[in-house]
């Protein structure tokens, strides 16, 4: 890790979380962020109905709740630990009162929340102009490795990949079930064998 990498993390204090505990809850105080080191983090919204839509899934090496400390006094969503992980935690008047100190610093996060403005909006435009069969593909095309076939071992559950592509599981269920029986893909459990990798590329390229 760079010197300066280095000396952010020294601003922070390590926690450890179990499985399915909560960093934070939508609406508790935004008194500071986190840095994952270790397990993965997901963080999420949740509507009246007790629906969820993640909004993005967290891995060690990822900072996560720096922008909602610089603009807004409470997180406007959850973050839950998908297994037992490791965070640096940031709170937010010890770490203004060292940016103020060294101006590298700020400009590190303002690359990061650059960075990270990027992504978001890539992943609002898919989410809103895309179909539930096309977001699925593009993960799928994005997790591949190969240029023919390959097959990839989902990280998670069907029903957390749903919420992760902005529908339900029963969606996502008869959408794996279809391309299956178009002969695009192979579903054995957590695994999906993609058996004609051209075909789903020359699918997404048409929409895009």
């Amino acid at each position: 890790m760079r010197s300066l990498e280095k000396r952010i993390l020294e601003i922070g204090k390590s926690k450890t979380f179990r499985k399915d505990e909560f960093l934070f809850h939508a609406d508790d105080p935004a008194n500071g962020f986190f840095y994952l080191q270790a397990g993965e983090i997901r963080v999420f919204k949740m509507d009246e109905q007790g629906k969820e839509l993640e909004v993005v899934r967290l891995n060690p090496g990822d900072f996560f709740g720096e922008a909602i400390v610089f603009v807004q006094d409470k997180f406007p969503s959850y973050a839950q630990a998908v297994k037992d992980s490791r965070a640096v935690f940031f709170e937010k008047t010890s770490f203004f009162q060292r940016l103020e100190k060294d101006p590298a610093i700020g400009k590190f996060f303002l690359r990061l929340l650059a960075k990270k403005c990027v992504v978001l909006n890539n992943r609002i435009e898919a989410l809103e102009m895309r179909t539930v069969r096309q977001r699925l593909i593009q993960y799928l095309i994005t997790n591949c490795g190969g240029n023919v076939s390959c097959s990839i071992k989902l990280p998670m559950k069907k029903g957390e990949l749903a919420k992760l592509l902005g529908t339900i599981s029963e969606t996502l269920s008869r959408n794996l079930k279809q391309l299956q029986e178009e002969g695009l893909i192979a579903v054995e459990g957590q695994s999906i064998h993609i058996v004609d990798c051209p075909r789903l590329k020359d699918e997404l390229e048409e929409i895009l």
